[in-house]
């Protein structure tokens, strides 16, 4: 026998990679990841069946002239369905109201409205907050259609928005009539601004009172404040609700729908309701469809720019 010397470590053993089938090895990985996995399924299924599904038969159909008109089978028109929209006036015309109606009620009125009323419930008393946080979120939950018809009420030549001005002497007029746009978009500010405030609230309410009073300490007045500590602060949380107003307001339609139908002759017609119109009125499924997917891409734009936005840390 071989003794071995002091101090020696003896033989090195060396530790050999675990097989395949061995445990623990990849193929144990990777049924352990599969068992992890096996609960999303049944959601996994339903998404590819009820989203992924249908979109990409929108897309199919996009490419096609089908129509509601009794026509027997549908034909492959390739692009034709694109270039016939960016040659149509009338959707030309949709698309510029489209972003003056997301820029005025949603980048500017719901989200300018919405932190200001955040902003100023912050230092309301609890009655105050509650009474002014009761009404807005009331606006919020009434559906689309209600909300509608309310407006119009408010807006027609014989409603209470001119019954108003007569009362103080001031010219009425028909409202949906000489500034549509302007009327819908205000309706939609009125009804949204709720999902701001709420927003906004939660991200005022995470900001450290010690930076706020020290900030008025060293004579900062109220709008350097805003400008320089709490915008700053809130800057994730405003890309947010910005991204999902602005989602949200290019797929208005049963608002505008039951105020002013789009009319008159066109000059509130957003691209939802072209969209309804084309496919469905002048039964033109392809057309109509192939409208629907540049709204989509209108609004991955909007979300691409957003995201971006959002990649910066404050």
């Amino acid at each position: 026998m071989t003794a071995t010397a002091p101090g020696h470590a003896g033989p090195e053993v060396r530790k050999t990679p675990a097989s395949p089938g061995a445990p623990g090895g990849r193929s144990g990985t990777v049924r352990r990841s599969l068992f992890r996995a096996l609960p999303l399924s049944p959601a996994v299924v339903l998404l590819l069946l009820f989203l992924a599904g249908p979109i990409v038969y929108c897309v199919v159909i996009a490419f096609t002239d089908l129509q509601l008109t009794g026509q027997a089978e549908e034909s492959f028109v390739g692009f034709d369905n694109f270039s016939r929209a960016f040659r149509d006036e009338a959707f030309l015309n949709a698309v510029w109201l489209t972003l003056v109606f997301t820029v005025l009620s949603s980048l500017i009125g719901q989200n300018t409205l919405g932190l200001a009323l955040a902003s100023l419930m912050q230092r309301a008393s609890k009655p105050v907050r509650t009474l002014t946080g009761g009404i807005v979120v009331t606006a919020w939950v009434l559906p689309e259609v209600v909300a509608g018809f309310l407006l119009y009420a408010f807006f027609r030549r014989e409603g209470t928005l001119n019954a108003i001005l007569d009362q103080l002497h001031l010219p009425s007029q028909n409202w949906l009539f000489t500034l549509p746009i302007l009327a819908v978009s205000f309706a939609n500010v009125w009804r949204g601004t709720a999902f701001s405030m709420l927003v906004y609230s939660a991200a005022l309410n995470e900001i450290p009172k010690e930076v706020t009073e020290a900030a008025e300490v060293d004579g900062a007045s109220g709008w350097r404040r805003m400008w320089h500590i709490t915008l700053p602060m809130i800057r994730r949380s405003i890309g947010t609700n910005l991204m999902l107003n602005t989602l949200q307001t290019l797929s208005v339609f049963g608002l505008i729908w039951v105020m002013t139908r789009g009319g008159p002759s066109g000059r509130s017609q957003t691209l939802p309701l072209f969209m309804y119109e084309q496919a469905f009125q002048n039964s033109l499924i392809g057309y109509g469809t192939a409208v629907a997917l540049l709204l989509l891409l209108i609004g991955s734009l909007f979300s691409v720019v957003y995201l971006r936005l959002l990649r910066t840390e404050v």
